[in-house]
């Protein structure tokens, strides 16, 4: 389960995050990828943008329940 307080810097504020156990698997990128975001220089993926419509919330939810190391949490701040 991903943790609130070791999420990534880049991460905009809101709901769906990205912690330090991310793999970088590419999959929430191929997901949704208007949400998720690779950091080049680290190797690691971050929230992007957060949804706006039950659509783009469904996209980031299923990339949240693909995700193989549990790295997106959707209980950060609103």
């Amino acid at each position: 389960m991903a943790d609130k307080s070791q999420k990534w810097p880049e991460n905009v504020a809101g709901k769906f995050y990205v912690d330090n156990q991310c793999i970088d698997c590419d999959l929430c990128r191929e997901t949704a990828p208007g949400f998720f975001t690779r950091n080049d220089d680290g190797g690691y993926t971050y929230v992007s943008a957060q949804p706006q419509t039950d659509e783009d919330a469904k996209l980031c939810m299923e990339a949240l329940e693909g995700c193989p190391v549990e790295a997106i949490g959707n209980d950060g701040d609103e």
